[in-house]
């Protein structure tokens, strides 16, 4: 079984992350729980963002509107979607004593968010006609 599909799996059966290893210090079982839920106070943050923009700035044409709402709501849901991934890998890794998992998710988030934002400020610069 490939390892995303393995990862997937553990995503709705965490019993079987409980069968790896030996069970680390519930600090660190904890930590990671807390970084699992920042990541998901970002994502939720993101899909505010993008209904915000949606529905708060009718007068930003359509097009700058649809897409920098996509961009927000796409990063959201792309950030929820990792958090999860990320929390079963980091508690599998825990439980094997081994390194914990590196990810670019992280610079790759921060780009586009960046990316959004300079955009935004380009748009408000210019004014808020389409």
């Amino acid at each position: 079984m490939s390892d995303l599909v393995r990862n997937v799996r553990s995503w709705f059966v965490p019993e079987e992350v409980r069968g790896e290893g030996s069970t680390p210090d519930y600090r660190f079982s904890l930590a990671n729980e807390r970084t699992f839920l920042a990541w998901l106070r970002t994502a939720l943050a993101l899909i505010g963002g993008g209904f915000a923009v949606d529905q708060f700035l009718p007068d930003l044409g359509r097009p700058w509107r649809l897409g920098l709402a996509l961009a927000l709501l796409g990063a959201g849901v792309l950030c929820a979607l990792r958090a999860v991934n990320h929390w079963v890998r980091c508690e599998r890794a825990m439980r094997r004593g081994e390194d914990l998992p590196v990810s670019r998710f992280p610079a790759l988030l921060g780009l586009v968010i960046g990316a959004v934002a300079v955009v935004m400020v380009v748009v408000v610069m210019l004014g808020r006609e389409g």
